[in-house]
């Protein structure tokens, strides 16, 4: 009977463990630890004890998961677990070749790379001319992928 209870626990620790590692590992080893508790059962006791371990388990893993996903987020504990807030920086705009020959002004220094300026929008860019003090007006000379080129003008 031991046995049985240690697979089951086992089991159950698992299933919580599994809410702290990025993937379902634990939760399987945890389903197997439930379903190597039923054989050992069924081996031990027979089909009808094996049937009422069977369903219980299966109340443990849902029970288990119900707790998981609906009454541990709305815990203080929970709620320190789920990410909910951005790094208040939002994406630069996507530059096009009518930018090319812009006059900027560097918000960030450039060294080599950093944020400039151009007509009140905020781009990332990179310095080919190395570093560039913040305040610095810069011309844009490229684009590479999703940064402009500037130079000191």
């Amino acid at each position: 009977m031991s046995t049985i209870l240690i697979f089951f626990i086992f089991g159950i620790v698992l299933l919580a463990a599994d809410v702290f590692v990025a993937s379902f590992i634990l939760a399987i080893c945890g389903g197997v630890c439930f379903v190597g508790g039923c054989v050992v059962v069924f081996q031990k006791y027979g089909l009808m004890d094996a049937t009422l371990a069977s369903v219980g388990a299966l109340l443990l893993l849902v029970g288990t998961v119900y707790f998981e996903l609906v009454i541990l987020p709305k815990t203080r504990f929970g709620k320190g677990l789920i990410v909910e807030s951005t790094s208040g920086t939002s994406a630069t705009p996507q530059a096009s070749n009518d930018i090319i020959g812009k006059l900027g002004e560097a918000l960030t220094t450039l060294a080599p790379s950093g944020y400039i300026q151009i007509e009140g929008k905020r781009y990332d860019a990179f310095s080919q001319s190395g570093h560039v003090t913040k305040g610095t007006q810069v011309i844009v000379v490229g684009l590479d992928n999703f940064r402009l080129i500037v130079s000191h003008t």
